[in-house]
């Protein structure tokens, strides 16, 4: 599913109003019967009240008109106008005046006017802003956006939450709804998703509005949602008659004294994940450790006790996993620079492999094009260097990618793989997950993908999803507090057959 930017979707709209041959008014009608539907199939028949607050522009003009549609249908409303302004939309003042036609008359807010009391069983539906806002609220109105989030009543937002801007971080991050809903208009918002963004957003629902199809499949937008419908596009089912070479040998190179527990995490997801042949190449104080813990491995141990100090490997393996729990010594410094010199296909690189990338950057120059990168929030710093919002951390990362043509997981809640400009937003993982070895794991899953010969790009993006899937199964036998890394490895094999189970209705589509 695309992730639109704030002018696609005004273009959008113009689109959809051209090709349709409707009003402005029509299709903000067309927006207030959906949010209508959508709260009286949850309300109907209560005593709810609800409380809106409409700003002075389009948005505004939506809770509007919603308000018209309670009001005819039975509801106990009470309309809040937040007047921030003297400019209104010509859609708002429309929808004011056919409000007043119900003998509705709004409340007019100020910056002189008290605060109504918001009762903590209210509903409040927050129509003050959308996703044109341009500038942090005026203080008074950042003052009763606190008051709001201080009722404690359910606060449902119309398209974002109102105070957050759609390409940048908060101004004012006490000047911000926070929503325990938000109902978005035909599209997500790439805001939903960013750790500094999407914690006011505890839950969100698309609804279709019936904006123009012909447009929104055309256009090309920077992020793309990734669901199960966009993964299955790139599985890659097995044949009768394959054999175990035909999913190729991984090396996993990486441990040192004290972590060899991280080679196995990520050795044996890369065997759940279906590789054929998976070889460990640790130091010596890892060699038995592995071989007992994982006998589907072979194991190839250096000259170093307690750390690498080389990586030739005597065989040629399909593709390469390195960095868990490697540590920095410099001897393993220069075994990882030789590496990268040899290899001239991708591999995946992660935990201290990344690391001693951030402390040596000449070597990036060395990384084989198109591998693939997976640090957390940390490691990602070290990388490109700090940030001051998740927008110009989501820049740097697409220059950095761009210009040593690699892919770039930025682990988090939403992981986000990018790739030749783009950026993928995963769908699928809990807290529970942020937990010691989540991440060998991941790197273990990925490598497997490469090397069975899903593309780069294809096998980050899939490894990714049920990584998170996997994860999502265990917690939902176990609770987060506990998921662990082995749990994870458990249920790799669950979240395949999750991905692959038929839905409903589509088996009788087939038959």
């Amino acid at each position: 599913m695309k992730i639109f930017s704030a002018r696609q979707i005004y273009e959008a709209d113009k689109s959809t109003m051209e090709k349709q041959q409707i009003s402005s008014d029509m299709l903000m009608e067309r927006a207030a019967i959906k949010l209508f539907e959508w709260i009286d199939a949850r309300l109907h028949g209560t005593s709810v009240a609800l409380q809106l607050f409409c700003g002075i522009g389009n948005n505004g003009g939506d809770g509007l008109a919603l308000a018209r549609m309670l009001v005819e249908n039975g509801y106990t409303i009470k309309v809040h106008v937040v007047n921030y302004s003297e400019k209104r939309s010509k859609d708002f003042l429309l929808n004011l005046e056919r409000l007043k036609d119900r003998k509705v008359w709004p409340n007019f807010i100020t910056a002189e006017s008290a605060f109504p009391e918001i009762s903590p069983n209210d509903v409040v539906v927050d129509a003050l802003f959308g996703i044109g806002l341009n500038r942090a609220p005026d203080e008074w109105v950042g003052d009763l956006i606190g008051h709001i989030n201080n009722s404690k009543a359910f606060v449902l937002s119309v398209d974002i939450p109102s105070g957050l801007p759609m390409d940048k971080g908060p101004w004012d991050v006490s000047a911000v709804i926070h929503a325990n809903y938000v109902l978005s208009f035909q599209v997500p918002k790439l805001v939903f998703f960013l750790p500094q963004t999407g914690i006011y957003v505890d839950q969100w629902e698309i609804l279709d509005i019936g904006l123009d199809e012909g447009f929104l499949n055309e256009v090309e937008t920077d992020f793309i949602l990734i669901g199960r419908d966009e993964v299955l596009t790139h599985y890659r089912p097995r044949e009768k008659f394959s054999h175990k070479g035909n999913y190729g040998h991984v090396a996993i190179i990486g441990g040192s004294h004290g972590k060899i527990g991280a080679v196995q995490l990520a050795i044996k997801a890369c065997l759940r994940t279906g590789v054929g042949l998976a070889t460990a190449v640790v130091p010596q104080c890892g060699h038995l450790p592995i071989q007992t813990a994982v006998p589907e491995a072979m194991v190839l141990s250096d000259q170093g006790d307690r750390h690498l100090t080389g990586m030739q490997l005597p065989f040629t393996p399909t593709t390469i996993g390195v960095g868990v729990g490697l540590g920095l010594h410099e001897d393993t410094v220069g075994a990882l620079r030789y590496l990268l010199r040899k290899m001239d296909s991708p591999m995946v690189i992660d935990a201290d492999g990344l690391n001693i990338l951030s402390n040596h950057p000449d070597m990036l120059n060395d990384v084989p094009k198109f591998s693939i990168l997976t640090p957390h929030p940390k490691e990602l710093e070290r990388l490109i260097g700090p940030w001051n919002d998740d927008f110009e951390k989501l820049e740097k990362v697409k220059s950095f990618a761009t210009k040593y043509q690699l892919i770039v997981v930025i682990k988090g809640a939403h992981t986000i793989t990018f790739f030749d400009g783009k950026g993928y937003v995963n769908t699928t993982g809990n807290p529970g997950m942020a937990t010691a070895g989540s991440g060998d794991v991941l790197t273990g899953m990925i490598t497997a993908l490469l090397a069975q010969g899903y593309k780069p790009m294809h096998a980050a993006v899939l490894g990714v999803y049920l990584h998170g899937l996997a994860g999502d199964i265990h917690a939902s036998q176990n609770g987060y507090e506990a998921v662990t890394a082995s749990g994870l490895i458990q249920n790799i094999g669950a979240a395949f057959l999750e991905l692959l189970r038929p839905r409903e209705g589509e088996n009788q589509q087939k038959s």
